[in-house]
């Protein structure tokens, strides 16, 4: 078990360490700034330690640019868990609420039952005026704190309706958070195998065209070494918008994983979708990237596409292979350009992959 004070000692060593490079690198001290700081502190995030120590070592700084790059990329997603138990929780407390007020309220309806059981005796045996005044005022009392009961009842449930709707809100939100790659603001990797999958089968049944575009940053692993994570992740937001800007009504785009990217064309067949692939290339190819921290031109960056068609009796598992492959025969004949399956460089196509 953790001493009290040792964590004490401890979890402030942290927040030293944290405040320290604050002030060395003369960075504004607001929430998200100490966090940052405070986790690369800790050494508990060993991905975000590397980019900060790599881009100190080049730079010997890192601009507020970085920094809420740093946090987009590293911090905010992580959050999202925290964000579930919340509300998970606030859902939990809410039906506790509502289980004890409705336990109160059948208990309040079996005495108001027994009192209409025992009026009911009583008015049987009543003999007097009297008596009956007594019985009837007695009825009416009780009447009256059931009347309320249920008042009460009746606008805690309102509340709660209200209460547990926007909880599901709340819900629907962190869900669809869940299944977006924070660093481009594309669907995640989760999100495509979820989509396609359903997109495929729909193409099955339907006998409609579909196509599947697979994307690859050139030379990623070298433009990273020499420039920096940082600027690395300025790359993948780069090609995420122009996928965003390129893709329409029910085309699917997503982070596939590392420089990778993909995209679902519903209804689309081979030919136009070696268009669209095309029009992506040039588009990426046309944005001159800049280096935020200094302004540095960097250059321009270039994509290598692979395309496949659905065929009948494919699943989904063929239709990506398919699509893999001229990725990486697009790759091996030289990078930035288009490769489909109808394509000779498809035919020639060995499984090995190009960095």
């Amino acid at each position: 078990m953790v001493n009290a004070l040792d964590e004490h000692e401890r979890t402030i060593a942290f927040a030293e360490v944290a405040l320290s490079q604050i002030k060395t690198l003369r960075h504004a001290a607001n929430p998200r700034n100490y966090e940052i700081w405070y986790v690369y502190a800790t050494g508990y995030n060993a991905q975000l330690n590397e980019i900060i120590n790599g881009t100190l070592s080049r730079n010997g700084k890192l601009s507020q640019a970085d920094l809420d790059q740093l946090y987009e990329s590293y911090l905010a997603h992580l959050k999202t868990s925290d964000r579930i138990d919340k509300v998970g929780a606030r859902v939990v407390g809410e039906i506790d609420d509502l289980m004890t007020m409705i336990t109160d309220a059948l208990g309040r309806t079996a005495s108001y039952d027994a009192s209409l059981a025992g009026a009911d005796r009583m008015l049987a045996a009543a003999n007097s005026r009297e008596q009956l005044v007594d019985i009837i005022e007695a009825l009416a009392h009780s009447t009256k704190q059931m009347r309320e009961t249920n008042r009460v009842l009746e606008e805690r449930l309102s509340l709660s309706k209200d209460e547990i709707s926007g909880l599901q809100h709340s819900l629907e939100a962190i869900r669809a958070e869940s299944l977006t790659d924070p660093l481009t603001g594309l669907g995640n990797r989760k999100y495509f195998d979820r989509m396609i999958e359903t997109t495929v089968q729909t193409g099955l049944a339907t006998d409609q065209p579909l196509s599947l575009l697979m994307f690859d940053i050139d030379h990623f692993k070298s433009f990273n070494d020499s420039y920096g994570h940082l600027t690395g992740d300025q790359v993948l937001r780069l090609v995420g918008m122009t996928l965003k800007h390129a893709i329409k009504g029910q085309d699917i785009a997503a982070r596939y994983g590392g420089e990778e990217f993909a995209v679902v064309l519903p209804n689309t067949s081979l030919r136009q979708a070696l268009t669209v692939a095309d029009q992506i290339r040039r588009a990426v190819t046309a944005k001159e990237l800049k280096k935020k921290s200094t302004g540095e031109i960097l250059g321009r960056v270039t994509i290598s596409v692979g395309v496949s068609m659905l065929r009948a009796g494919d699943d989904t598992d063929a239709l990506i292979e398919r699509a893999d492959a001229c990725l990486y025969a697009a790759k091996r004949g030289g990078r930035n350009k288009v490769v489909c399956e109808s394509d000779p460089e498809y035919a020639a196509a060995t499984r090995g992959q190009v960095a």
